[in-house]
């Protein structure tokens, strides 16, 4: 099957390109950001005429959500006019999309998890723009799938799992908020899970995170713990309590549903606190 990917320098791209490495099956061309550009749209038709693939992972996005509220002019332009191209090409060549989306596309404010049929009420710039993307991708019908994933986290580019690492070793005390919740998801682990589902012929939206739903201050915990540090170095507040506030606003319930996925029979990913361990291991190890 010939893949064709964009944004394969971002923490996603870097190790979907190497779990379809692994892959006898998958044909994978890979674009970074410097190598294509998806705001671009001659450059994305000469990219898929050149690559003719049968499917796209779409992973191309301006992700920095705090940047993104003051310039949401780029944001706009990556994450929604910039799939708007990587469509048309895709609906031009024949091939499937499959779109890599986000838990900020909610406003936060149910009570229990999200599923796929809940209605999408950003609050950020980056939500709004990636929610526009997948109009774009919704308008191919039966050959798009969004993927909505939550607190992606990895050994590459910028995570959390990184900045509690770092802040670990160089602060005696950290403070995270306890009233945000969510699902982390692992680039390892979502890596693979989006070529098996390259393979098969899903469309319409489904969600896709690891398993185990924590709070930030939860979820640092746990990377100290990884880490071999006592839990006690972290200490909770309130996003209200939060200087200085974070500019963009985070949903308080960021729980993704994976109702779908279970719905197709594959095999659920991981509880997040396994890929964790891994990921700490690799990024302290001397």
């Amino acid at each position: 099957m010939k893949i064709l990917l964009t944004g394969a320098g971002g923490q996603l791209g870097i190790d979907i390109v190497s779990a379809a490495s692994r892959l006898d099956t998958i044909d994978l061309t890979a674009f970074t950001r410097a190598e294509l550009d998806v705001t671009d749209a001659g450059a994305v038709q000469a990219a898929f005429a050149k690559v003719l693939p049968g499917v796209v992972i779409h992973g191309a996005a301006y992700t920095a959500v705090d940047d993104c509220e003051s310039n949401s002019e780029r944001a706009f332009r990556v994450n929604g006019e910039g799939t708007g191209n990587v469509v048309s090409a895709a609906r031009e060549g024949g091939a499937r999309v499959i779109y890599i989306s986000t838990d900020y596309v909610f406003d936060g404010t149910k009570s229990e998890p999200y599923t796929e049929d809940d209605v999408p009420n950003p609050k950020s710039v980056y939500g709004a723009s990636k929610l526009v993307g997948e109009e774009h991708v919704s308008g191919l019908g039966a050959d798009g799938l969004i993927v909505r994933t939550s607190w992606v986290c990895g050994v590459h580019g910028a995570n959390m799992v990184k900045t509690i690492i770092r802040a670990a070793q160089n602060y005696p005390q950290l403070t995270f908020v306890d009233d945000q919740i969510g699902k982390p998801t692992f680039t390892s682990d979502l890596a693979e899970t989006l070529l098996t589902l390259a393979q098969r012929n899903e469309h319409g939206i489904m969600h896709v995170t690891n398993e185990g739903i924590v709070s930030w201050y939860e979820f640092c915990q746990e990377v100290l713990d990884a880490m071999g540090r006592e839990r006690g170095q972290v200490v909770a507040c309130s996003t209200e309590e939060l200087s200085p506030p974070r500019p963009a606003p985070r949903p308080a319930n960021s729980v993704l549903a994976n109702t779908r996925f279970d719905a197709i029979g594959l095999e659920p990913l991981r509880d997040f606190r396994e890929p964790l361990k891994e990921t700490v291991g690799n990024l302290t190890a001397e």
